[in-house]
């Protein structure tokens, strides 16, 4: 009779993968070859530390015990001749928040945030007693219609305002990739997210600051003076705030022909490339004065939000800048001073132009090349 036994293999940055182990070896469905292991793309920490860690791990290996159990039955049935008739079904607030986990393993604390408060949503609509096979295309277009009426939920309620179409937007998302995931692992019948209809977002107003406002802020004095150099750091290289905190000393790199570049595997993206630092990035760079491996040790997201704020209020420009602002400048500036999209494509890391045309949106050459065309000769003008 075959055994199946849930093991741990080390991967990097203090993770373990969890997968499947049978004894003796079974025919694997994907390749038709023998096989001992079936990887579940599941990981937990190591060494876990704090409470969301170790509860990150405990519902994880939960989800993967459950897997295993099924395993175990399938085989059990096949090799006695009975039909497979087992049905993994969680619940699936904890298999929402599992994927949440394993986002925030692999992205930042901001997307992650954005998962959980998305959970809350769906919570809130039906509760936390669903099951993963309960599922229907009637829960996915109520909860549609939800988060398009309803206020935000952090307000009290009697002071609720609707939550605007591209917060519900983005929250809808969050919850479709989760019913997707939820179709590949097997837990429910049908992918419920294919006929999901997606909630188009509206265009928004990217604020970017030019050269002049970047030379203000620089002038402009700031309490704790990294979160300057970080931001600065971001106009001047369009790193995101997830990929500076995690740059190392040992990721800056100097040669004849390059200069100064970073080898960068982004965080969000997982794409490896070297990215080139102007002079003036490098001397901010090396302004820091950290022993740490890390550049820009000890800062969260979380840290620099009203600093930023109080900075630029205090530099008296009159525009809403967050921290990701100073990446939209950089991508902006660049075609304002024309280099091609392409090029600042693979600047700023994106698989796919179409990604970057945004920002043409901001500094259309072709617009304000055509308006003064037009010129007058107009008696006291």
């Amino acid at each position: 009779m075959t055994k199946v036994a849930l093991r741990r293999k080390k991967i990097a940055n203090n993770m373990l993968s969890l997968y499947l182990d049978f004894y003796p070896p079974i025919i694997s469905s994907k390749t038709g070859k023998p096989t001992r292991r079936e990887f579940l793309n599941m990981k937990i920490f190591s060494e876990p530390i704090g409470e969301v860690q170790r509860a990150h791990n405990k519902k994880t290996i939960s989800v993967a015990e459950l897997i295993k159990s099924k395993r175990l039955i399938q085989l059990t049935n096949k090799e006695y001749g009975f039909k497979d008739n087992i049905a993994l079904n969680v619940n699936f607030k904890s298999f929402f928040e599992v994927i949440a986990e394993e986002i925030f393993n692999r992205t930042s604390h901001k997307n992650h945030l954005v998962f959980k408060a998305a959970l809350n949503y769906f919570v809130f609509k039906f509760g936390d007693k669903l099951k993963t096979r309960e599922l229907n295309i009637t829960h996915v277009n109520e909860f549609r219609k939800f988060l398009l009426t309803t206020g935000n939920l952090k307000v009290n309620e009697n002071n609720r305002k609707k939550l605007s179409v591209n917060t519900a937007s983005t929250y809808y998302k969050k919850f479709l990739y989760v019913l997707k995931e939820a179709y590949k692992r097997k837990l429910t019948d049908k992918d419920l997210s294919s006929d999901a209809v997606y909630i188009k977002e509206k265009e928004t107003h990217r604020d970017y600051l030019d050269e002049n406002e970047l030379k203000t802020l620089w002038e402009t004095p700031i309490k704790n003076k990294r979160i300057k150099h970080m931001a600065m750091l971001s106009a001047l290289s369009g790193l995101r705030f997830v990929d500076i905190v995690g740059l190392k000393w040992s990721d800056i790199y100097n040669d004849t022909h390059q200069g100064s570049y970073i080898k960068l595997t982004e965080k969000k993206t997982q794409n490896t490339s070297n990215l080139p630092l102007s002079h003036s990035a490098i001397k901010i760079i090396n302004l820091q004065n950290t022993s740490n491996s890390l550049i820009f040790p000890e800062i969260k997201y979380s840290q620099i939000v009203r600093p930023i704020k109080k900075w630029i209020e205090d530099s008296g420009i009159n525009k809403k800048i967050s921290f990701h602002n100073f990446r939209h400048s950089f991508a902006t500036l660049q075609l304002a001073n024309g280099t091609d999209i392409y090029t600042v494509s693979k600047l700023l890391g994106h698989k796919n132009v179409s990604t970057t045309q945004i920002y043409t949106k901001v500094i259309d050459r072709n617009k304000i090349e055509a308006i003064n065309r037009i010129n007058l000769n107009l008696d006291g003008l």
